[in-house]
């Protein structure tokens, strides 16, 4: 089918970038990835991600200082004592599955 819809949209110009240099090492134009996104949108009836407010956030920790380093330590330090973790091979198999590694 002829490509013959124009799209307009305004977007941020660091987003516009960082997203196109990405998508140049990937050797795939701009216009093939919006293509690509309205088809899954099409394909799932919907957006083809969760659109939701994480329920946590990584921990810079270069903007700790040293006693919350040690709260966030012991914070691990709990969760491992109290059985909540995973398995290496199973968080990696998580990961792989996740990302389509």
């Amino acid at each position: 089918m002829a490509k013959s819809a124009n799209l307009y949209a305004r977007i941020e110009p660091d987003v516009k970038e960082q997203a196109e240099r990405i998508l140049s090492a990937l050797g795939i134009p701009a216009s093939n990835a919006i293509n690509m996104f309205y088809k899954q949108i099409i394909m799932r009836r919907g957006l083809p991600f969760d659109v939701k407010i994480p329920t946590a956030s990584p921990v810079d920790i270069s903007a700790l200082s040293e006693e919350q380093i040690d709260a966030e330590l012991e914070k691990g330090y709990a969760d491992m004592s109290a059985g909540r973790t995973k398995d290496a091979r199973q968080a990696f198999a998580d990961i792989r599955r996740d990302y389509n590694l």
